[in-house]
């Protein structure tokens, strides 16, 4: 296996000097003897499952953070043996990761104590201490909700010379702009704390349970896990209870009249079963419509609040299935029966009896953790992510007044330390009542950037960089990235292929049992899920937690990245639906409207017609 030196990757024609635009230490660099020779000996791979676009520059703040958060908990907190935690770097916009190991045998066995006697701690107080996590992470929610963005009066009220206030709107933006990205970094803080030691877990009961069973398929494991109920599907199960509801008070074809939730709701409002209806949507939408469109990585993944067109989409899609007489409801009790008749099985052929014990005590835990390493994502990355980014445009109404930027959604294209810069020019003009010189510098720079972006956006990122490691052990690459020594021999075979049309059969992980063939949908936003047809197969970079109720039209998932533990695994299995994760680059090979055959039991996807 072959893959590109990290420093030969040339710039895009019209983007030199890009690197501007991210944080220095995200560059490959050169001039570093030591730091070049790392990079070049190095494994990266493409961090699609996160980032199926090119990375804004404020975006990246994200990726700061769980670069930071990630790699903390498990090298100075939780001492995890094996891995330190994840190195990031950016190639013409797209963030390539390196988890970062730990080579010297000793050095491992030297952590070991330590990772038992701290990630014991958390395993033995799961429930009192994820209680703690959830006041905690409320409490950063309701502060972010609380945070003011002042504007920047002609004179400041007279208040703050009778009280001696001693302290300007200026000084208050400039505070409130650091609270703001404060908070953005603490939640992430949050974010890992159990994350980590949740997908330890599930890595300790597939270990365990692969050694017993050498030929044990990956998702006969994952399936010993499934049937869990966890709020993350909390957002869509409320889609189906108004969906009924609409039923029920006979709302249903006027919520069905439009596709637009303006002129769905001025109808509603004008009939008292319609205006019953509304008050129960109301109920929902805090906190379970503060749901992102997308993965909630990026600041155009507005929110169902922001954007209602979505959920309305989907509550029309869950009526006509009602109206067809089709269950809506997942198929908990199937899935569950499913997984206890799998667990028995193998149970019962471990022949020693503290092997059995073992087993019992690694299931529990991995089902006791299993709740958090989903849930987090609703706190995280969709109802704290979704109120981030409206608080960031009230930053940039300020900076628009300012002539800083001429469009709200302009802000984006500068980093986080460039808009603190920019305020502070802000301020200090409004302070002077000189014009700010950033009115002649911003606009500009961000006019070149916009350029640059859809230059990248052009550009097909390689799967992986770098030098491939002779076996791939870390557990968090394979099971929730989908990176195995397999899976770079499939992408490599792929990307060796001159012709991507030529291509009828290309590999994943099977990642949810089934055989299934359908026509294809290329998906990779939330407009474009919309357009998904019934018993169409659903063919994406990744999926969002948000596309559920797309999960109720197609037959089958077929996605770019990820493991047997992302999300397009879980839910799938969820549904009882195949799905084949980690293929590298199954949106390049298919087409919409292609007939695909989908085996999710071997992981194969092959173009029928």
């Amino acid at each position: 296996m072959k893959f590109p030196s990290p420093h030969q990757i040339g710039t895009i024609p019209g983007t030199e000097g890009w690197q501007r635009m991210y944080p220095y230490q995200y560059q490959f660099v050169t001039d570093d003897p030591e730091r070049k020779g790392y990079e070049e000996n190095t494994f990266w791979f493409y961090d699609g499952l996160h980032y199926p676009e090119p990375l804004y520059p404020f975006d990246t703040i994200w990726d700061e953070a769980w670069y930071l958060a990630l790699s903390q908990y498990n090298n100075r907190i939780f001492a995890v043996p094996p891995v330190r935690g994840v190195d990031h770097r950016i190639i013409n916009g797209y963030v390539y990761i390196s988890p970062v190991p730990v080579t010297d045998p000793k050095e491992i066995e030297s952590r070991v104590p330590k990772f038992m006697e701290r990630a014991g701690y958390y395993y033995q107080n799961w429930d009192k201490l994820e209680a703690q996590w959830k006041k905690k992470m409320e409490a950063t929610i309701r502060e972010l909700e609380a945070l003011d963005i002042p504007r920047l009066p002609e004179f400041e009220d007279m208040s703050v010379v009778t009280d001696a206030v001693g302290e300007s709107k200026g000084y208050h933006l400039l505070k409130a702009y650091d609270d703001l990205i404060n908070l953005g970094i603490k939640c992430w803080q949050y974010h890992f704390e159990f994350l980590n030691l949740g997908y330890a877990a599930y890595v300790f009961f597939l270990d365990f349970v692969q050694k017993l069973f050498p030929s044990i398929p990956l998702q006969r494991v994952t399936q010993m896990i499934s049937g869990i109920d966890v709020i993350m599907y909390r957002p869509d199960e409320e889609l189906k209870k108004l969906a009924k509801k609409a039923v029920e008070l006979g709302v249903d074809s006027t919520i069905a009249s439009s596709q637009k939730w303006t002129e769905v709701e001025a109808a509603l409002k004008k009939l008292p079963k319609g205006r019953e209806w509304l008050s129960a949507l109301d109920l929902a939408r805090e906190p379970w419509f503060n749901m992102s469109t997308g993965t909630g990585w990026f600041h155009h993944d507005r929110s169902w609040n922001d954007q209602m067109d979505v959920p309305l989409s989907g509550i029309a899609t869950y009526i006509q299935k009602i109206k067809q007489g089709v269950d809506i409801e997942r198929p908990m009790e199937q899935v569950r029966a499913e997984r206890d008749r799998i667990i028995a099985e193998y149970r019962a052929l471990i022949q020693r009896k503290d092997d059995q014990v073992q087993f019992d005590e690694l299931l529990n835990t991995a089902k006791t953790v299993f709740p958090y390493v989903e849930n987090h994502l609703f706190y995280v990355e969709h109802w704290f992510h979704s109120l981030f980014w409206n608080k960031i445009r009230e930053v940039a109404a300020i900076m628009k007044e300012f002539g800083m930027i001429n469009d709200l959604e302009d802000i984006w294209y500068l980093r986080r330390d460039e808009i603190k810069q920019a305020l502070w020019d802000v301020v200090t003009a409004w302070a002077t009542g000189v014009k700010p010189r950033g009115t002649r510098v911003w606009p500009r720079e961000i006019e070149w950037r916009k350029g640059v972006m859809q230059k990248f956006r052009e550009w097909s990122a390689p799967p992986a960089i770098g030098k491939a490691p002779e076996v791939i052990q870390e557990p968090f690459t394979i099971v929730l990235w989908g990176v195995t020594n397999k899976s770079l021999e499939d992408w490599a075979q792929v990307q060796e292929a001159k012709d991507p049309d030529s291509i009828k059969e290309f590999k994943g992980f099977a990642a949810s049992p089934g055989v299934v063939e359908g026509r294809a949908r290329v998906c990779r936003t939330v407009d474009e899920i919309r357009q998904l047809q019934e018993g169409e197969i659903l063919v994406a970079p990744t999926t969002s937690p948000s596309w559920a109720p797309a999960f109720a039209k197609i037959r089958a998932c077929v996605t770019d990245v990820g493991g047997v533990m992302s999300h397009a695994a879980i839910v799938c299995r969820e549904y009882r639906m195949p799905a084949v994760v980690g293929t590298g680059h199954a949106t390049k090979i298919v087409k919409t409207g292609m007939m695909i055959r989908v085996d999710g039991s071997t992981g194969a996807v092959s173009i029928a017609r």
